[in-house]
């Protein structure tokens, strides 16, 4: 076996150029799969932890009639905290959320949002929520980058805020921008306004309730009173594992083209050379090899094109992967209005099983397409292939 590796990489490093345009091609695919698969392992790993620091924290209670996708369900959708939450929610360690429908009026414009009333205590999101404490003499608001730049809002703003309580009745107030927060997460910014959560209870008429709770432990879950349902973040991640999901499916798509220029120069490579070195061929079996070791022979030549492959897209590959996972990659701003967690910049993330797994798939298909074409070599006649004749 040894021989036979020695006398395949004389023979591959005898090709010349041809060898070298099959190792530039595959390790062209080698980088392709690696940096496209370790950005969409990036974009997943930044969009779930933004998402759990600023919206779902260990998971969240569900009012029963709660269903985030139906606003109309907002006006049933609230319930008494329960009594067993009230040490955590007083230390902060639990989040209540109380939402309701609402308009405010910037500039004299009209503009429906969703009004989120959350503890000024609370340490479990990331929502600046307690800049409320240092504000008393109007209702205090927070609201996201991209509403404020949607809707001309500036930080002291006062704006109408328009509101339905529990009655059914209509009332009206001004409340004061006092922050303006940055956040990656557009489910927590977008067509949103945050406020006191007592301050939104009293409005409402809605004392000592919530819509949501947000946990800080998911282990939590079978705690709660009846009419609260608990989602873990499995499922209220599941919009990101989704498209992660979509997008690498899409990727599969570009890996198979390049696979199949790659292989496809292989499998020719293999077939050409195999046509021209008949007599060599010949000379083989004469001299006492199988007919098994000369199509290993030829196998092998096919497959040290992936790992001359795979060293060459070391030597150039890894300072740019480097340099791209160090700063980054900037993704335009009107990407966040696809609702999902998108960065400014996604840190791609190469593990090294990303990358053991695209070698081994790499060098197996590499492998598998040399072999085929060199399985004609066992039906050759020792003395037709000295004359350079295969039938």
């Amino acid at each position: 076996m040894k021989l036979l590796f020695k006398l395949a990489a004389k023979n591959l490093i005898g090709a010349g150029m041809r060898t070298w345009l099959n190792v530039i091609v595959l390790s062209f695919s080698f980088l392709i799969i690696i940096w496209h698969k370790g950005l969409l392992d990036g974009w997943d790993r930044q969009a779930k932890n933004e998402t759990i620091s600023w919206e779902t924290g260990g998971g969240q209670y569900w009012q029963a009639s709660y269903d985030p996708y139906d606003p109309f369900s907002l006006t049933e959708a609230h319930a008494k905290i329960p009594s067993a939450l009230d040490s955590l929610v007083s230390t902060g360690n639990i989040a209540p959320i109380l939402i309701t429908q609402g308009t405010i009026y910037p500039r004299g414009r009209i503009q429906s949002i969703l009004i989120k009333g959350i503890s000024s205590n609370q340490k479990l999101l990331k929502i600046p929520s307690s800049l409320f404490i240092k504000n008393s003499d109007e209702i205090p608001a927070l609201i996201g980058r991209n509403t404020a730049t949607d809707n001309e809002i500036k930080e002291g703003d006062l704006i109408t805020l328009r509101w339905r309580d529990v009655h059914g009745t209509f009332d009206a107030n001004n409340i004061k921008i006092i922050g303006i927060f940055d956040s990656d997460v557009p489910t927590v910014d977008m067509g949103q306004i945050w406020v006191p959560l007592d301050h939104l209870q009293k409005m409402m008429g809605m004392p000592g309730e919530a819509t949501i709770i947000v946990s800080n432990k998911e282990e939590q879950g079978s705690i709660l009173a009846e009419g609260w349902k608990f989602r873990n973040n499995e499922v209220l991640l599941k919009s990101i594992t989704d498209m992660i999901k979509m997008k690498s499916a899409g990727g599969l798509v570009m890996y198979i083209i390049l696979l199949s220029l790659a292989m496809l120069a292989i499998f020719d490579t293999q077939v050409l050379s195999i046509f021209r070195r008949q007599k060599e061929i010949g000379t083989y079996i004469a001299l006492g090899m199988t007919r098994t070791e000369v199509v290993g022979l030829f196998t092998i030549e096919g497959s040290l094109n992936s790992i001359l492959a795979g060293l060459l897209a070391a030597v150039y590959g890894i300072p740019l992967l480097a340099l791209q996972a160090s700063r980054g990659l900037s993704i335009p701003g009107g990407s966040k209005g696809f609702g999902l967690a998108v960065a400014d910049k996604i840190y791609p993330a190469y593990s090294l099983g990303l990358v053991v797994t695209t070698i081994i798939l790499i060098m197996l298909t590499t492998t598998i397409v040399s072999y085929l074409p060199s399985r004609k070599i066992a039906k050759m006649k020792p003395t037709e292939a000295l004359r350079g004749k295969i039938q």
